[in-house]
């Protein structure tokens, strides 16, 4: 409950604009930057960061195979440097702004506070996937099969635990629209008469 009570009395509309919109710059820098460059001899594959759904120990050598050794050392370099503050900023943006967003709309006794947790959860996995990618860098050619199964398996908890969360904000900012909608409505027609 520490967590979210300290969450709760940050998420301020500064602050969650602050870090937003740091955190936008490095998810777009790594989006439209650094994966790119990784993968320049393989255009058609995709990142061990960017498989949702999770990878065999044949797709991560043909992978690592396919970018080889400059996009090994361009994953080593760049990808996962940039790719180690992302989750930071995850951890801390995304709870804040959900916090700003159920407060407009929650008492901050409310159990629904507990979902804060979730973007800090997809966050630790996303290091733990990291760390695992660094390994499977390292030990290249030879991956270990469990490894790589661990690594997907941090890639795939990440990826539903991120799914569940970006589900909780869309509703939490619907829910701020639609409430700011009937309250526009009902002083419209209070104004008017009705």
């Amino acid at each position: 409950m520490k967590i979210i009570k300290l969450l709760q009395k940050n998420s301020t509309g500064k602050n969650v604009a602050i870090l937003f919109s740091m955190n936008m710059v490095f998810y777009v820098t790594i989006l439209f930057y650094s994966i790119p460059m990784v993968l320049q001899s393989a255009p058609d594959m995709k990142l061990f960061d960017v498989s949702p759904s999770g990878y065999t120990r044949e797709y991560a050598i043909s992978l690592l195979n396919a970018i080889g050794p400059e996009g090994r050392n361009l994953y080593l370099s760049l990808q996962l440097p940039l790719d180690f503050v992302y989750p930071g900023l995850f951890i801390i943006s995304y709870p804040l702004l959900l916090a700003w967003l159920l407060k407009k709309n929650h008492d901050l006794q409310s159990k629904v506070y507990y979902a804060l947790y979730l973007p800090i959860l997809a966050g630790l996995f996303d290091y733990v996937e990291n760390v695992l990618v660094i390994l499977m860098l390292k030990t290249y050619p030879d991956l270990d099969l469990n490894l790589v199964a661990t690594a997907s398996f941090a890639t795939i908890t990440k990826s539903v635990l991120s799914s569940v969360f970006f589900t909780l904000l869309i509703l939490s900012i619907l829910q701020v629209v639609w409430k700011s909608v009937i309250r526009s409505l009902a002083k419209a027609n209070r104004k008017s008469g009705f």
